[in-house]
């Protein structure tokens, strides 16, 4: 589910980068957001091993 979301903001946030109008600052947000969570659930799946 976490990475399903993480895919989905990257992959909007590549869109805003490429198209005329953009929504500022919130999409590079969504980003930091996405990698965030990728972090921590790689973090967490190998503290569980």
């Amino acid at each position: 589910m976490l990475w399903t979301i993480a895919v989905i903001l990257i992959v909007l946030w590549a869109v805003g980068l490429v198209s005329a109008y953009t929504l500022g600052g919130f999409i590079h947000v969504l980003l930091v957001l996405a990698i965030i969570i990728v972090l921590v659930r790689i973090i967490q799946g190998r503290r569980a091993l």
